[in-house]
């Protein structure tokens, strides 16, 4: 159970743009002036934002619209729950407002997404077992996942460790620490609130020196992970709904307008691949 993180890298092409790309990239992570220090204006804009995002889902909820998709009109959310019954993953760009205005983020990026999937045949209660079952998440989340392990748990609180991974033009490892609490509304309906508590960055990774680097004083990748989940089993199976707001470092202007829309799609495809492999996850545990 785990949502995208939003990491400033891009896989090699053969096209030249690709490779005026990857040579920015470089260029950007060996410049060692980048500020990287994680300030306390920047942690409280964050808080800002994770409230007002909970006041609109919390609107939502109210409104009677459990999944986003609920909220569409009329044709295009016929059209969406089609998609969805087909196997196609839903997925958009969210931005919180706070006050009808945007919330400012000073020497941090927010990326918020969210992505629905639909599971067939599956239940709401084997979904939420497979979401608990933290120990199994290195074998099914291989190799973004690499440990995982309940720290506590009590009740329907669940305080968990995973060490996530990822690897494109540089490896990036983070050791994370999370708070999930689940709320079961009804027998049809579940949701998840997960908030980072920890999050240290490994360095030197697989070498006799690793180490973590002082919490907050890294390279920025990632600084704060929530995620928000949806569960409502109804239509022969469940659809699970994953929005997720992270914070990352910020991007020297002279790059942002090369970098930002890159770090959008990264952060938007680890999403859609996070929603695949948890539908298969549930459906390999349904079959077993």
């Amino acid at each position: 159970m785990f949502g995208p993180w939003a990491l400033p890298l891009v896989r090699l092409q053969r096209s030249g743009l690709h490779l005026l790309i990857s040579v920015a990239f470089t260029a950007l992570l060996a410049v060692p002036a980048w500020p990287r220090e994680l300030k306390p204006e920047t942690v409280e804009a964050f808080d800002l934002y994770a409230r007002a995002t909970e006041a609109r889902i919390a609107r939502d909820l109210q409104n009677g619209h459990f999944l986003l998709i609920d909220g569409l009109p009329n044709k295009d959310r016929y059209e969406a729950y089609a998609q969805l019954r087909q196997g196609q993953i839903y997925i958009r760009r969210e931005c919180a407002d706070e006050q009808d205005a945007p919330v400012d983020i000073p020497d941090g990026l927010i990326h918020h997404w969210l992505g629905i999937v639909f599971v067939p045949e599956v239940t709401l209660a084997q979904t939420l077992a497979e979401l608990q079952d933290y120990a199994a998440q290195p074998d099914e989340y291989a190799p973004t996942v690499r440990q995982a392990k309940i720290l506590e748990h009590h009740g329907n609180e669940f305080k968990n460790y995973r060490q996530l991974y990822h690897k494109q033009l540089i490896t990036v490892v983070i050791d994370a620490e999370f708070d999930d609490v689940y709320h079961t509304l009804n027998a049809s309906q579940a949701t998840i609130r997960s908030y980072s508590t920890r999050i240290a960055e490994v360095a030197d990774f697989n070498q006799p020196g690793e180490h973590e680097l002082p919490v907050g004083n890294d390279h920025g990748y990632v600084w704060r992970y929530y995620s928000y989940y949806h569960i409502e089993e109804k239509d022969g199976g469940v659809y699970l709904q994953v929005e997720s707001v992270i914070l990352s470092r910020t991007v020297p202007a002279a790059f942002a307008w090369l970098v930002n829309p890159l770090i959008r799609s990264i952060a938007r495809q680890v999403l859609t691949d996070l929603l695949g492999e948890t539908r298969k996850a549930v459906l390999d545990r349904r079959a077993s």
